[in-house]
């Protein structure tokens, strides 16, 4: 039974079932029993504890808000086993103890860890607490990402709602992104080549780029234009782009390479990877209204 104060709480109240268990030493001798009632009363006082001691699989199901069915999937994976199986007719009971069990998972399936990530950390033993706070910090990590994405997406659709409402087709970004006709001239690349996953790319930016500025910083080399990445996969696939990061050198040293893209189609943007299909379209747009063709090597698209 839940009785609801509004508008901030709730109070729960749970009824409790008292019988024959409730008879003690205590008990005046008026109202004890004897003889065979006596030895039944003993037998159902056992049974009667048994009882507060366990839980049933719908009383477990009932308290924690969860369906019975996905308590027999949790038992199957292994993530929470019952405490009791009945031998004749297969009943499953729980232990009071493991309520805080389920209550953890419930709480860190509220946070979008997966079953096995959930199980990996139940099963840590001595280094339980660690390997949770360790969890749990990556986690908000991870949806500190989320919601600056999340934020993005919000701004994004603001600015598109406005130019709809100001008469404008949803895709009039398309007009503040510029194309220019560049020469891009012979050079000197210092690189690492790698298949990277399209959602992946901010941090591989980071570990290659890192890299690479070590290297030239360990050897000292002299950077000579601005980083750049160059795509070489012929199509999108899920399994990631063959991608290069790349910095022009002055020095030639094991691992370089020689670079010349001739004439090409440049446009400077500011943001994610995520707008680089947009600049694609725009620039295949642009050289064909100016009567220009790709080459055959247009998959190689360098970013400065």
């Amino acid at each position: 039974m839940i009785v609801a104060t509004f508008p901030a709480s709730i109070s729960v109240i749970m009824r409790l079932k008292f019988g024959l268990s409730n008879v003690t030493p205590d008990t005046p001798s008026s109202i004890k029993k004897t003889g065979l009632e006596k030895r039944l009363s003993a037998a159902y006082l056992k049974r009667t504890t048994f009882w507060f001691t366990v839980l049933s699989i719908g009383e477990f199901s009932k308290i924690c808000k969860v369906s019975t069915k996905t308590l027999r999937y949790y038992a199957e994976i292994e993530l929470i086993l019952p405490s009791e199986i009945n031998p004749e007719n297969g009943y499953r009971y729980y232990a009071i103890e493991q309520l805080e069990t389920m209550l953890l998972i419930i709480r860190l399936k509220s946070y979008n860890f997966s079953l096995e990530e959930i199980k990996r950390i139940i099963e840590s033993g001595e280094l339980y607490e660690e390997k949770l706070y360790a969890a749990l910090t990556r986690k908000r990590e991870d949806i500190k990402k989320q919601l600056h994405e999340q934020e993005k997406s919000l701004n994004q659709l603001e600015y598109d709602i406005s130019n709809l409402k100001n008469g404008k087709s949803i895709l009039s970004y398309l007009d503040d992104i510029d194309v220019e006709l560049v020469e891009v001239p012979m050079m000197c690349l210092l690189s690492i080549r790698k298949m990277v996953q399209a959602n992946n790319f901010s941090d591989e930016y980071g570990v290659c780029f890192g890299r690479l500025l070590g290297r030239i910083r360990k050897e000292n080399l002299t950077i000579a234009n601005p980083p750049m990445v160059l795509f070489h996969s012929n199509e999108f696939s899920p399994f990631g782009l063959d991608t290069e990061f790349a910095i022009p050198i002055k020095e030639y040293v094991t691992g370089t390479r020689d670079f010349k893209a001739g004439l090409c189609l440049k446009t400077v943007v500011k943001g994610s990877y995520s707008i680089l299909s947009s600049v694609y379209a725009k620039q295949i747009k642009w050289a064909e209204q100016n009567g220009y063709m790709f080459s055959k090597q247009r998959r190689t698209t360098g970013f400065l």
